[in-house]
């Protein structure tokens, strides 16, 4: 009895014990990349954010977990913000039934575009369209041959020539002052501070760097429809976004901070399209292309690839979610990433693809083979990249879809 009696005192130390361990414990910050059940990873998130349940801060690759499976529709961008339909007016961001118009835009050269097509353009080709058919009617009418049988043989008038010459080329003058000007303002360089997402293109999705912020990478897959997906694949559903335009990983960027964003592609001419960022750069093999804008108004932004690209180029779509700063920071710091210092110019190295084969790259392979022997080559063939959220494959070309 008595040795009983001891024995219940000892469990009982030993469970206060492990229970002061555990609450110590949970007040510290756990290790980037450790894993975190849903239900823990929901509790602990800052307010407005999605667990992080993948992608936990390996630069230049992926971590998957057990327990990534879905569990809704919340979790189908791997730790990203939930996106809130209450801070983007109906319809902002993507395409609209019936509607021919330019999308509302979001930044300012975007709102300076919008302005130059509606108060410049469009009238001016109005005015022009009217009056050449307003020509056309008085020459039909007047010139007719019964009411002309005699036509003019006059073949030259001097004041009509220099005006149908002259006042084109003050209109091309007029319109290249605004348009030079909006040209300049797309591609002004990001000031110190900006966000760089570097975009790849690739047959047929789309790959994003951060390398700003430690190196994350993800890979945006479009969501199938319901009928099209196979075992272990989630299905586009309506808070995802429109068809053909949802993604399985969207982008995340900051709201009011300069983007410079930076385009490439691994096979072919891709090109990345955000309407509502009056945004379309091309994403050439073999080069970098560079532009920068600032996002105005948080909300969920839709593109696609704009640049015939091959037989699935219509299914490459891009998904943006504009968040506040400090979602972004917290969005950064799921994925095991890190914030610049404030105000820091990018001071990341992003090498244009195939820089591996220039001649400095190889003369270091040739004194490293002949020091430690030689290495075995990449494949042509990017590795398989399952997205944890969804499960749904990305990488190799999506060969299968």
């Amino acid at each position: 009895m008595l040795r009983t009696g001891i024995k219940g005192w000892v469990l009982a130390a030993g469970f206060a014990l492990t229970a002061l361990t555990g609450a110590g414990s949970a007040g510290a910050q756990a290790p980037a990349g450790a894993a975190t059940s849903p239900a823990t990873a929901a509790t602990a998130a800052p307010s407005g954010l999605r667990p992080a349940d993948s992608n936990q801060g390996q630069a230049g690759g992926t971590v998957q977990k057990a327990d990534a499976a879905p569990q809704s529709s919340a979790l189908a961008m791997d730790g990203a913000p939930a996106f809130n339909a209450t801070t983007s007016a109906p319809g902002v961001g993507q395409p609209l039934d019936g509607v021919i118009h330019i999308q509302p835009q979001v930044t300012k050269n975007g709102l300076r575009a919008h302005w130059f097509h509606d108060r410049i353009l469009f009238p001016l080709i109005t005015i022009i369209s009217i009056l050449v058919l307003v020509l056309l009617v008085v020459v039909i009418v007047k010139f007719r041959a019964s009411a002309n049988p005699t036509p003019s043989r006059t073949s030259h008038n001097t004041a009509i020539e220099v005006a149908w010459t002259l006042i084109p080329v003050l209109i091309l003058v007029a319109i290249a002052v605004p348009s030079i000007g909006l040209l300049q303002a797309q591609f002004k360089p990001a000031p110190a501070g900006a966000v760089t997402l570097k975009a790849i293109g690739n047959q047929w999705f789309w790959s994003y760097q951060y390398p700003d912020h430690g190196g994350i990478e993800i890979t945006a897959n479009m969501l199938k429809e319901g009928n099209q997906v196979a075992a272990g694949e989630r299905a586009r559903t309506a808070a995802d976004g429109p068809r053909l335009l949802a993604t399985d990983n969207r982008v995340v960027l900051p709201v009011g901070v300069p983007i410079r964003l930076i385009t490439t592609a691994n096979d072919v001419i891709h090109s990345w399209a955000v309407p509502a960022f009056w945004i379309k750069l091309d994403a050439i093999p073999g080069r970098l292309n560079e532009t920068s804008f600032t996002i105005d108004k948080p909300g969920l932004y839709f593109g696609q690839c704009s640049e015939l690209c091959g037989a699935r180029h219509a299914f490459m779509p891009i998904a943006v979610e504009a968040v506040t700063p400090a979602q972004f920071a917290a969005w950064v710091r799921a994925k095991g990433g890190s914030m610049p210092a404030p105000g820091k110019a990018s001071d990341a190295v992003i090498p244009q693809p195939g820089a591996d084969n220039s001649a400095a790259a190889m003369d270091e392979a040739a004194v490293a083979n002949a020091i430690t022997g030689p290495t075995e080559n990449g494949t042509d063939t990017p590795p398989t990249s399952p997205q944890g959220a969804t499960g749904n494959p990305g990488g190799v070309g999506e060969a299968g879809r």
